[in-house]
């Protein structure tokens, strides 16, 4: 589909649009965050600890004394990366071994879907705790780990596309005019699966966002002092009664950013749906 008409498309959905402008903002807040932060996020001080939101401080102090409103724009940072970044991986490596499974079936087929299906077995949070747990805690792991971990299910869903794609005409008189196998798969296959890709990928970064959490909330994924705001709500669990907000401002954080994806996704998925003349 041509980007005018995309975009055309995605404008007439309005919830697409909110969250296309609430993802746009986190990602301004995110670059900008040296500047817009108001204190130190990794350095803070001990007769400040667990101040009340304020005028001085908006969003409060950690048990640290830290400045709960700086460490969460530096955290959008580091959960916007791990969701892109990861979700990257998971698109790259489920697209190859999708389109590998699709075209030449059989062995490969067999080979590539059954290690999906072991990897899908196992309770995604699960797996991403096992493995991050196997090695040293690293944002590095944690991309790598979330990535990994992501791919069965894109290529399950590429390989389905290339099934159906593989028999339509085009592809069938580009493969008796000897058309190679690089040259089918990247001219003829890969721009029919891109579009449920993109949807896809897009969803699956809310997704990631979540996992980076859950990892960062049990140790497992950045570490301290490095502002995570999985780790902010694990750092505020036991004082949610006295200093709610240490754990509720990062929370509410997660909750925007995977609202704004999902919206965004779910915008795509009706903008590149194929629609009868």
């Amino acid at each position: 589909m041509h980007a005018p008409r995309l975009w055309y498309r995605l404008a007439r959905d309005r919830w697409a649009l909110i969250g296309l402008a609430l993802l746009v903002t986190l990602v301004v807040v995110a670059v900008a965050a040296p500047w817009l932060a108001p204190a130190d996020p990794v350095r803070g001080a001990l007769e400040q600890s667990l101040q009340a939101p304020s005028g001085h401080y908006w969003f409060g102090t950690d048990v640290q004394g830290r400045d709960v409103l700086s460490r969460t724009l530096y955290g959008a940072r580091l959960s916007l990366s791990v969701g892109l970044i990861s979700q990257g991986v998971a698109t790259l490596l489920g697209l190859a071994l999708g389109l590998i499974a699709g075209w030449f079936g059989r062995w490969v087929d067999a080979l590539v879907m059954r290690c999906a299906d072991v990897t899908l077995a196992f309770p995604s949070l699960l797996l991403l705790i096992a493995i991050a747990a196997a090695v040293r805690p690293s944002l590095f792991v944690v991309f790598v780990v979330i990535g990994v971990v992501g791919w069965a299910a894109m290529a399950r869903l590429v390989r389905g596309q290339v099934l159906v794609l593989r028999q339509l005409e085009y592809v069938q008189a580009a493969r008796a005019l000897g058309a190679s196998t690089p040259r089918l798969l990247a001219r003829h296959l890969l721009p029919g699966v891109l579009a449920p890709v993109i949807v896809a990928a897009t969803l699956g970064v809310g997704g990631a966002i979540m996992a980076e959490a859950a990892l960062s909330y049990v140790g497992l994924g950045a570490q301290p002092p490095t502002p995570s705001w999985g780790a902010m709500v694990a750092d505020g669990r036991d004082l949610l009664r006295v200093a709610p907000w240490v754990s509720l401002v990062p929370g509410v954080a997660i909750g925007l950013t995977v609202l704004a994806v999902n919206l965004l996704g779910d915008g795509l998925r009706d903008a590149l749906e194929v629609r009868p003349a």
